[in-house]
C-alpha cells in the first residue's frame, strides 16, 4: 500500500512572515508554525480570516521558534477549538510566554476586530497548558511510524528545524535558518540526507557583509556619531538581535574600539527576554560561554542602562550627547523606537542604524529607501539624520548560505519548496537551486498543496 504525505502551504508564501504549514502524514494532521503575517503593521487583516483547515482536527502544532510571525496566531487557533499538543524546544517555550503575552497586550486593544476575544489570558493559559518543551535531537513519537526531532537552526535561542522520518524518508521544515557563525549561537546544523525540504528564503537574492566587516562597520558608525556628538538610534527586534547587538558592543568596548558613552537599552520586552538568555547559557556557542567570566553577565558592560519604566525612557532625551539608544520595534512599526525617531530623525548630527530585515511598506523600509519624510505617531517627521545599514546583523542566512545548506543534501533531496520570502527573493533562490544544483525547486503560492509517496 502506498504511503502518501500531503503538505498544504497555508501561510508564509509570497511573504517573509505568516508561517503556517499543514502536514498530513500517517493519519495525523500536523501544523508547523502558526504565525502572524506582518507587512506594514504588527498583524495584517489576512490573519483574521478563517483558517483553511479545521483547528479542532489538528493533532499537533510544532513551533520552530518564538518570533511572532511563527507563533502569533496560536491564540486564534485555541479560540477556534484546537486542543492538540504543542511542541517546541525548551527555550522556545519560555520565550514564547513573553512574546505572546506582549502580542496579546497590543492586539487585545483592537476591540473593533474582536481581537479582545481572541487574545485573552484564558486562551494563553490554555495554549501553554498544551505546550511541552524538548531538547535538540530528543525523539518525539507522533505515531509508531512517524518519528520527529528538532535540529538546531542557529537563528535565535532555541530555534529549530523540524525533521520528520516516515517510511525511511525524511521531510525537513527549516523554519528560519541562522546567519552562522553567530556571536552567541552555534552554527546551523548540517543536514545531508533530506528527501523533501520546505525552506525559508528571506535573503535568497542577496548576500550579507562578512562578520568582520559588519563589526568594523558598526565600530565606524559609532565612532562617526560620537565625533558629531549625535545620538545613534538603533531599531532592533526584541528577541535575538537585541542580545546579539549587546554582545557586539561589549566586545567592541573591551577591545577599546569604541569610546565609552551612555548606551540605553530601551525595550522592556527585550530586557525580560534577556533574562531567559542568561538562564540558557548552555545553548550558547563555545566562544560565548567562555566570554562569560565568573561573576560577569554576558549582557552587562560600562555605560549600559536598562530602561524598563516609561519615565526612564522619557528621561533619555535629557542625557547629553553623544549616546546610543537601542529600542524596539525592529521595523519601526511600534514600540518605544518610534518616539525616539520622532525626536532624533530631524537632526542631521544624529544617526539611525538599520540592522535587520525591513518589510515592504514599513517605516524602516521607507527610511532605508531614502524617503525624506515619514509619518510617525500621527505627524510627518523629516528625516535629516544620517541613515546607515548593516545587513550582516540579520538573523537569516544569505543567498550563498541558503545555497550551501541545500548543497549538503543535493544527492538525496527530491523536491525543495521555497517559502518565507518576498516573491523576488524566493524566485531568485528557486532559479539558483535549479541552475547551480539541478534540483527540483518551486515557490508555492498560498493554498497550494503537494502530495508525494514515501
Amino acid at each position: 500500500m502506498e504511503k502518501k504525505v500531503k503538505i498544504t502551504f497555508c501561510g508564509g508564501t509570497g511573504s517573509v512572515t505568516g508561517a503556517n504549514f499543514l502536514l498530513e502524514i500517517n493519519g495525523r494532521k500536523i501544523l508547523i508554525d502558526c504565525g502572524l503575517t506582518q507587512e506594514e503593521k504588527l498583524s495584517d487583516d489576512i490573519d483574521w480570516g478563517p483558517f483553511p483547515y479545521d483547528p479542532k482536527e489538528v493533532d499537533i502544532l510544532f513551533i520552530t521558534h518564538a518570533h511572532v510571525d511563527h507563533i502569533g496566531r496560536i491564540p486564534k487557533l485555541i479560540k477556534e477549538g484546537f486542543r492538540g499538543k504543542i511542541y517546541s524546544t525548551e527555550p522556545t517555550l519560555e520565550l514564547s510566554v513573553l512574546m505572546l503575552e506582549d502580542t496579546a497586550d497590543i492586539l487585545s486593544k483592537h476591540t473593533d476586530l474582536g481581537l479582545d476575544m481572541i487574545y485573552t489570558k484564558e486562551n494563553l493559559r490554555l495554549a501553554f497548558s498544551l505546550w511541552r518543551g524538548f531538547a535538540y535531537h530528543e525523539a518525539i513519537d507522533v505515531t509508531p511510524e512517524v518519528k520527529v526531532r528538532f535540529l538546531n537552526a542557529g537563528h535565535i535561542l532555541g530555534s529549530a528545524m523540524v525533521e520528520f522520518v516516515y517510511n525511511g524518508k525524511k521531510i525537513l521544515f527549516t523554519g528560519d535558518l541562522g546567519n552562522s557563525p553567530s556571536p552567541i549561537l552555534p552554527d546551523t546544523e548540517r543536514v545531508t540526507d533530506v528527501d523533501y525540504l520546505v525552506m525559508e528564503s528571506v535573503y535568497g537574492d542577496r548576500n550579507h557583509e562578512s562578520k568582520d566587516d559588519r563589526r568594523q562597520r558598526l565600530a565606524e558608525i559609532i565612532q562617526d556619531n560620537h565625533k558629531r556628538k549625535g545620538t545613534l538610534i538603533i531599531p532592533t527586534f526584541s528577541l535575538e538581535r537585541s542580545q546579539e547587538l549587546l554582545f557586539e558592543l561589549d566586545t567592541l568596548l573591551e577591545g577599546d574600539r569604541i569610546p565609552v558613552m551612555p548606551i540605553f537599552f530601551d525595550s522592556p520586552l527585550a530586557i525580560r527576554l534577556t533574562d531567559i538568555f542568561k538562564k540558557h547559557k548552555n545553548y550558547f556557542n563555545e566562544a560565548a560561554q567562555k566570554a562569560i567570566s565568573p561573576g560577569k553577565y554576558l549582557f552587562d558592560f560600562p555605560g549600559l542602562h536598562n530602561t524598563l519604566k516609561s519615565e526612564e525612557s522619557r528621561m533619555i532625551g535629557n542625557v547629553p550627547n553623544p549616546k546610543i539608544v537601542i529600542a524596539g520595534s525592529g521595523m519601526s512599526t511600534g514600540g518605544r523606537i518610534v518616539h525616539h525617531e520622532r525626536h532624533y530623525l530631524p537632526d542631521p548630527n544624529n544617526t539611525i542604524l538599520l540592522i535587520g530585515y525591513q518589510s515592504v511598506g514599513t517605516p524602516g523600509r521607507l527610511i532605508r529607501e531614502g524617503l525624506k519624510k515619514i509619518h510617525i505617531t500621527g505627524e510627518d517627521v523629516p528625516v535629516r539624520a544620517h541613515v546607515a545599514t548593516i545587513s550582516g546583523y540579520s538573523g537569516h542566512k544569505d543567498g550563498d548560505g541558503l545555497l550551501g545548506f541545500v548543497e549538503d543534501m543535493q544527492d538525496t533531496v527530491k523536491k525543495v519548496f521555497v517559502v518565507m520570502g518576498e516573491p523576488k527573493s524566493s524566485m531568485f533562490l528557486v532559479q539558483k537551486l535549479r541552475d547551480n544544483l539541478g534540483i527540483d525547486a518551486r515557490a508555492p503560492e498560498r493554498g497550494d498543496s503537494v502530495t508525494f509517496v514515501c
